[in-house]
């Protein structure tokens, strides 16, 4: 299997990082006191707990140091506990900023979020197509990454989806507009698109929404947009989950 490499032009997939890191920002200033220990689609974290996370992936991206230290160490609680790379990874990022109070959090990932699109832009093209060591656990298959679909898709996938997570825990409005959401969507439906291989006619609904087609002689499905990636996400959703839907997109 050759290793998954970015569907999207860099300089869109450096656009979308800066503005959803900027949109994350965002959504952390307008939270409430009450709000950063609501209870989110990922049992482990309540918000405050998936800031950290977000903040411990921003820090990556931004310093190379910081990203070969955070490796380390989970490569080294991966040795100990056993398990899965990405859960070792994320839960030292939540487990070094367990003291952290929101605003901490806020500041930080507000003055780390434009360093982080920085890193992500130096990222040399040599790298960006080297294989990554870890394979990742999708559809039930280990599939190879590139660096580059690493850095210029899911960096910006997780933080987006996150954005929705903490949206739905708090009840704090989510913005989405076509320009920025419609193109992560439409990138996530090429991608589930390409994984199944079958016919479909898929209409989503909404400011991130729009038509796709493949073939002739698939089913028509008509979703919100947000409800299809957070199916295909594996997340929690309010739409019943057929065939096609099963198909899984990583985030």
């Amino acid at each position: 299997m050759n290793p998954r490499q970015p569907a999207l032009p860099r300089p869109l997939a450096l656009r979308l990082a800066a503005t959803e890191y900027d949109r994350c920002t965002a959504v952390f200033s307008c939270l409430e006191p009450g709000h950063w220990t609501a209870p989110t689609d990922c049992p482990a974290w309540d918000v405050r707990q998936m800031a950290a996370h977000m903040l411990g992936m921003a820090e990556m991206a931004a310093s190379m140091r910081e990203n070969l230290r955070q490796q380390r160490l989970a490569r080294r609680a991966l040795g100990q506990a056993g398990g899965l790379y990405i859960d070792a990874l994320t839960q030292l990022q939540v487990d070094e900023r367990a003291g952290w109070a929101p605003d901490r959090i806020t500041r930080r990932y507000q003055a780390r979020a434009p360093k982080a699109v920085t890193g992500r832009r130096r990222a040399p093209s040599f790298v960006r197509h080297r294989a990554m060591s870890q394979l990742n656990d999708i559809n039930g298959a280990q599939e190879p990454w590139t660096f580059g679909y690493l850095i210029d898709i899911i960096l910006t996938r997780d933080p987006w989806m996150h954005r929705l997570d903490i949206t739905r825990a708090t009840g704090i409005p989510l913005r989405l507009t076509a320009d920025h959401d419609g193109v992560i969507v439409a990138d996530i439906v090429s991608e589930w698109s390409d994984r199944h291989g079958k016919d479909f006619v898929l209409t989503l609904t909404g400011p991130a929404g729009g038509t796709w087609a493949a073939g002739e002689n698939g089913p028509a499905m008509t979703l919100d947009a947000i409800d299809f990636c957070r199916a295909v996400a594996r997340r929690p959703a309010t739409i019943t989950l057929g065939e096609l839907m099963n198909t899984e997109v990583p985030f």
